[in-house]
């Protein structure tokens, strides 16, 4: 009979990255996710400053979307164009940056002066990416020079892939709840469209008039009295069901 070994404690690299799967599996929303990666990134990092920024494709453009800083006012405001900024360049070519020492010296470096880490010495840049494509950066700052170990690029890549899942999911369930809303629309003013149909009908019958005076009918109506065109249609209707009648 073969002993089997005890189990030894797990390497803190493997439970560092325990806990980032385990918080973008869980039910916290996008804000939540990255507010809580952002924590493990600058525990991993000791970062003085770090960054998440996301690509907005309808756009072209990176968006400042969470700090473990106070950047409130800039959040979802402070945007870059096509090219501008290495977090952009991050996303745009899902390659790494890392810049050792005098960073905002560096040409591909854009300056926002919202920002005071931008004048910070050394940076690492990571994409959030999902299938090969970016779709973010995650960005690390440090106020004194600094070399970057090979372990903790790889960890920080970890860590932008599995936030590069998130975000994808998150946008693509944001996605589908649009779609959804729009098709509910699209149905409450087709059936708004019957009613309304059906109403100049009832009209045009009961006072021999054309569709158009049906519908100038209705529509005058709706605007004295107040009341949508929809409702309008649906009194009619039901007084006409009722066999009531209207003058």
């Amino acid at each position: 009979m073969i002993a089997l070994s005890t189990p030894g404690p797990v390497p803190a690299h493997v439970a560092l990255m325990l806990r980032v799967s385990r918080i973008v599996s869980s039910e916290l929303s996008l804000d939540q996710m990255l507010e809580e990666i952002l924590e493990v990134a600058v525990q991993v990092s000791a970062c003085d400053a770090c960054l998440v920024y996301l690509l907005e494709k309808a756009t072209s453009e990176i968006i400042l979307w969470a700090s473990r800083v106070p950047h409130a006012r800039s959040l979802g405001k402070l945007r870059m164009k096509l090219g501008d900024g290495v977090a952009r360049g991050v996303a745009a070519q899902n390659s790494i940056v890392a810049l050792t020492a005098q960073a905002a010296q560096d040409p591909r470096f854009k300056r926002f002066p919202s920002l005071i880490e931008d004048t910070y010495e050394a940076f690492l840049s990571i994409p959030l990416a999902i299938g090969g494509e970016a779709v973010g950066a995650i960005n690390v700052h440090f106020r004194q020079p600094r070399e970057f170990p090979a372990d903790l690029i790889d960890l920080l890549t970890f860590m932008g892939e599995q936030m590069g899942g998130a975000v994808a999911r998150s946008v693509l369930a944001e996605e589908n709840l649009r779609l959804r809303d729009e098709a509910l629309e699209m149905q409450r003013q087709l059936a708004a469209r019957k009613l309304v149909e059906r109403a100049k009908g009832i009209l045009m019958r009961r006072f021999s008039i054309t569709e158009e005076e049906a519908y100038l009918r209705l529509r005058n109506d709706s605007r004295r009295s107040r009341r949508s065109m929809r409702d309008l249609a649906e009194h009619i209707i039901q007084t006409e069901i009722n066999g009531l009648g209207t003058e």
